[in-house]
């Protein structure tokens, strides 16, 4: 019986590239655009694997994976990403992921790293160019920088992420389904927490730590 996989990134010509490399051993249930619709995506349908990048929009791929491996706990997370850095690595698998590939090679080492993830196996792409059982055998307890966050909740880190996307007040509110002046709240407190006092400070700190790119 084929595996499920849902796809995730941000660009359309990735989802469908990864689609065709995959589609004649597994079965690709559905794709998302964003990390908010990847978890409604991933609650739906139930899948196998979950394939994502790590800049999305709405929400990161890690924070995405953070709340995957609560939410569709049996699926294997799998990254295709263009980050290289160790450190990106290393949150990934503290995150849940069982494979990290980069885009540039996926071609060739995709298929491979998710035939190990569903046999419960990890796979690090060789461009890191840091020893994989270093990469996962790592302590989870620690972040290297603070990347993506760890600091802060769940729910600031949302804010975030969001704020420095340029996103108003309003749309905030919608896209969290909270208040206007509970956004306002987690906002002003990010700011007081981390000794920050504008928004053009609030997204330079997320794109320091990973949480959008610029």
């Amino acid at each position: 019986m084929r595996k499920r996989l849902l796809l995730a990134d941000d660009h359309a010509l990735m989802l469908e590239g990864l689609g065709r490399l995959l589609s004649g051993e597994f079965d690709i249930v559905g794709t998302a655009a964003d990390g908010r619709a990847l978890l409604a995506e991933a609650e739906r349908l139930r899948p196998d694997v979950i394939v994502l990048d790590i800049g999305m929009p709405e929400l990161n791929g890690i924070e995405a994976a953070r709340r995957l491996s609560k939410l569709v706990p049996s699926a294997r997370v799998v990254f295709v990403t263009q980050q290289l850095d160790s450190a990106y690595v290393h949150a990934a698998f503290t995150a849940g992921a069982r494979a990290y590939v980069s885009k540039q090679s996926a071609a060739t080492e995709l298929l491979e790293a998710i035939r190990l993830a569903l046999d419960n196996r990890y796979y690090v792409t060789p461009l890191v160019g840091t020893e994989s059982a270093q990469l996962v055998s790592l302590d989870r307890r620690k972040n290297p920088a603070e990347l993506f966050g760890s600091r802060l909740t769940p729910r600031q880190r949302e804010v975030l992420q969001l704020v420095a996307e340029g996103k108003s007040t309003k749309e905030i509110s919608t896209s969290l389904n909270i208040s206007p002046k509970t956004v306002e709240f987690h906002r002003n407190s990010l700011m007081d927490e981390l000794g920050l006092r504008t928004i053009a400070e609030l997204t330079r700190y997320a794109i320091a730590r990973g949480i959008v790119h610029d």
